[in-house]
């Protein structure tokens, strides 16, 4: 499914529609926006203005209410059809790196077996030299044998990081991934991005409070209300 240049990802008039008690809250409403190859996107915006809920339904982890979603120009969900979950999860293994701002590493784990997770759960074999290579890209290679108690806040981001590329994505999906980080590290992992698209075009969705961090994007989005307030 990969390919080597123009749109990657599209969401189409996506809404997402949740019960709260007899109320019902759009966490979405009417969303549109194209990804393309080697660009970052930024989505800004409050709490609650349904960022995450946009990140979750672009990577496939959640279904819209109404709206669909492409990938490569094919069709994964929609109102009315959806892949199987055999399907969504050979595309999410395919297409999709997701970066959280908990970083999610098991504590019992080396640094390199938690980069190797992703190898496990799809019983791929060339494992080791993949992870030297990413390991050595982000900046963490010295820190291979390392358990996540003796890392710093932005190394543990770093192996977060390494975990999801560890598979080829096309693109990165990063939540609020320098949200307990201090400004030098921040800025680190600002440039770690950047590089990715420039060096391997990947592309990335970045949800973030930080109004600094989002300037390396490409370009910015803006969401209040679950509606778009700054257009893609």
């Amino acid at each position: 499914m990969p390919q080597q240049h123009g749109q990657v990802l599209t969401a189409e008039c996506v809404s997402k529609l949740y019960r709260r008690g007899s109320e019902q809250v759009a966490a979405l409403n009417d969303v549109s926006l194209t990804v393309n190859r080697g660009e970052i996107l930024a989505c800004v915006g409050p709490s609650g203005s349904g960022k995450t809920t946009l990140l979750n339904i672009l990577g496939c982890l959640e279904n819209p209410t109404s709206g669909r979603v492409k990938v490569y120009e094919q069709i994964i969900v929609d109102e009315k059809k959806r892949l199987s979950e055999w399907a969504l999860t050979k595309i999410r293994r395919q297409v999709f790196g997701y970066i959280f701002q908990k970083f999610y590493l098991i504590p019992t784990l080396t640094v390199s077996e938690n980069v190797m997770l992703p190898f496990v759960f799809y019983r791929k074999h060339d494992a080791p030299a993949d992870v030297d290579s990413i390991l050595r890209f982000v900046g963490i290679e010295h820190r291979k044998y390392h358990l996540p108690v003796q890392l710093s806040g932005g190394e543990m981001q770093r192996v977060a990081i390494a975990r999801a590329l560890v598979n080829k994505p096309s693109v990165l999906l990063a939540d609020e991934p320098t949200g307990s980080l201090d400004s030098t590290r921040t800025e680190e992992i600002g440039e770690l991005f950047k590089q990715l698209c420039r060096t391997e075009g990947i592309a990335i969705v970045l949800v973030t409070h930080n109004l600094h961090f989002a300037q390396i994007a490409d370009r910015i989005i803006e969401l209040r209300d679950g509606k778009l307030s700054r257009p893609s």
